[in-house]
């Protein structure tokens, strides 16, 4: 999977429709799935360990590594609405366009990824994270 395909499963998944950011600035359904996918990166970057993010980037399209980035080895531990409302300030969306967003990227990264991979990533996330992947609006 490359870049490309990866935002446009994110795209036809999250159903976040062309739109304004909060701060005014008009996005095409591409650009938002990009930025919902960027938010949402570093958001993960930050629950999971260094080590597991470094892993899961180099699995991923070039594009997408420096999202993955890690600012610390240590986890940090919060839950799902903690998580979201971080890719909502990010991304500079409501909360219902960053849970769609999240969900979009965590079903794209389960088929983006191998299986092995992706269970790592969900061994260190709360079982609220593996519901959110199941569920449909």
């Amino acid at each position: 999977m490359d870049h490309d395909q990866f935002i446009e499963l994110v795209r036809e998944r999250a159903g976040v429709p062309a739109s304004r950011r909060l701060d005014g600035i008009a996005l095409t359904d591409g650009e938002m799935a990009e930025n919902l996918t960027q938010a949402t990166l570093q958001v993960l970057s930050q629950r999971i360990s260094g080590g597991e993010a470094r892993d899961l980037s180099v699995q991923l399209p070039p594009g997408f590594e420096e999202a993955l980035r890690p600012e610390h080895e240590q986890a940090e531990a919060f839950d799902l609405e903690v998580f979201i409302n971080r890719v909502a300030e990010r991304a500079l969306v409501d909360f219902a366009a960053a849970r769609a967003g999240v969900r979009a990227v965590f079903q794209t990264l389960r088929e983006a990824v191998t299986g092995d991979e992706f269970e790592d990533v969900l061994d260190q996330l709360p079982g609220e994270y593996t519901v959110m992947l199941g569920e449909t609006d």
